[in-house]
């Protein structure tokens, strides 16, 4: 089994502590975020064959990596670094930051262990298609030998993103359109190019009508998990929509729960809802978020966790 951890919230960035937890007692609970009853994961060396870590701040979680390879699984690290502008991605670490943090895990684990995510690519009068072609070019440089692969997707309009989005924009002055598929085409193929040159794959997350422009991704990669492991490890193709390309996972994760802001995100309905979320925390507890908190844990739900320091602002690229 492959655990991922997590495309519903950002463990490392966060949830470092809850995690290593688990690690130590060997399992999790999971709340089933449709209503149903909730599932419990088993986090031992014989059940899971490797995790894929998601997220957009490193720096918490580094020390645990070492614990985490100690303990004999192999795992691999999806990092999503945008430098978008903070009208659009609040409190995430600046763009520099975030890809030496990466840069020091692919030195440290290797650099198949490493993937960079430039997702979602969002179209804003702040962020049109010459904007994104310097700002990926300068990130691709910034990360060229720290990873072979490069995941791209473009931003999908769900109710809540579009409330979010509408929100942002009001408050910041700015209009965001969803590009037709040939645009969507044109800069597919400047950013490819651009990742070839430094010696990456860009591949896409769960574009099926673009294909076979660039190939599918592959997010939960057994392949990627085989070559870092140094043993095969077989998982199913399980996709969790249409064109996705990803193995069989169990997410351990919880929605609305990632405080970082970003107006475009898929798994946060709004602040209010994260900040339910969080109170609902405990570093010690069984689930990410319990679904109820008593006063036998309250102190517990307030114990400090690893909260990455506040980023500074990122430089804005010139076109």
């Amino acid at each position: 089994m492959i655990v991922s951890a997590s495309y519903r919230t950002d463990i490392p960035a966060f949830y470092g502590r809850w995690f290593m937890n688990r690690l130590e007692a060997g399992f999790c609970r999971v709340m089933n975020p449709y209503g149903g009853a909730p599932s419990t994961v088993p986090l031992t060396r014989v059940a899971v064959d490797g995790f894929v870590f998601w997220s957009r701040n490193l720096a918490p979680f580094l020390v645990h990596l070492d614990e985490v390879k100690r303990r004999g699984f192999p795992f691999i690290l999806q990092t999503t670094i945008t430098g978008y502008p903070r009208a659009l991605e609040a409190s995430v670490p600046a763009a520099a930051q975030a890809a030496a943090l990466l840069r020091a895990a692919a030195e440290r684990f290797g650099p198949r262990t490493t993937v960079w995510r430039y997702d979602p690519i969002l179209l804003t009068s702040i962020t049109e298609a010459d904007w994104h072609f310097a700002n990926f070019a300068r990130l691709a440089g910034e990360l060229r030998d720290a990873t072979d692969e490069v995941v791209v997707s473009f931003a999908d309009f769900y109710a809540k993103t579009a409330t979010n989005l509408a929100a942002a924009a009001g408050r910041h002055g700015f209009s965001w359109r969803d590009p037709d598929r040939e645009e969507k085409r044109a800069l597919l193929r400047r950013l490819a190019s651009v990742a070839a040159e430094h010696g990456m794959a860009l591949t896409l997350c769960t574009e099926p009508d673009l294909a076979p422009l660039v190939p599918a991704a592959r997010c939960i990669d057994a392949e990627r998990l085989s070559d870092i492991a140094g043993r095969p490890i077989v998982a199913r193709e399980k996709g969790n929509r249409p064109g996705c390309a990803c193995a069989e996972s169990r997410d351990i994760g919880a929605y609305d729960s990632c405080p970082q802001g970003c107006v475009y995100c898929y798994a946060v309905r709004n602040r209010s809802a994260v900040q339910r979320s969080r109170e609902h925390h405990d570093v010690e507890g069984e689930a990410l978020i319990e679904p109820r908190r008593s006063a036998d844990v309250a102190a517990k739900v307030h114990a400090p966790i690893l909260t990455p320091p506040r980023p500074k602002p990122p430089v804005r690229p010139s076109r």
